[in-house]
């Protein structure tokens, strides 16, 4: 039996729970197939990084659980948990995935309204007279 790797990956408001193990090159989505979820192909270029950049896009089978968030973020969390499930897998992926900056969670998240405030940042219109 091959063994599995579970890594989980958050980008914004996106949580993708990921399963590696080697296998054809699948990647299942909810599933679905990788193209039928993101309709996007910057979507599918974005998860398919850290397979592309390590070249194991033929040696792994992958199957994720995403919940949560647009299909961007979606995207971006699918990419940090194939990435942390490669560098689980194989010790010597984690340099390079690491270099490139794959295994570091982007925490950029939008910033919350304020009161008295039209938005985050955005003020009421002010009137001198």
């Amino acid at each position: 039996m091959s063994e599995v790797f579970y890594a989980t990956g958050r980008r914004k408001r996106a949580i993708a729970k990921v399963w590696v193990e080697p296998g054809s090159g699948e990647i299942t989505v909810n599933k679905k197939s990788l193209a039928e979820y993101f309709q996007r192909e910057s979507s599918e270029m974005i998860v398919k990084q850290p397979l592309a950049m390590t070249e194991n896009l033929e040696n792994y089978s992958i199957h994720a659980a995403v919940r949560g968030g647009g299909l961007s973020g979606q995207a971006g969390a699918l990419r940090l948990g194939i990435a942390k499930a490669l560098s689980e897998s194989n010790q010597n992926l984690r340099i390079p995935l690491k270099r490139v900056g794959f295994l570091t969670r982007d925490s950029r998240v939008v910033e919350r309204k304020k009161y008295g405030q039209k938005g985050a940042r955005k003020r009421f219109q002010f009137s001198k007279r």
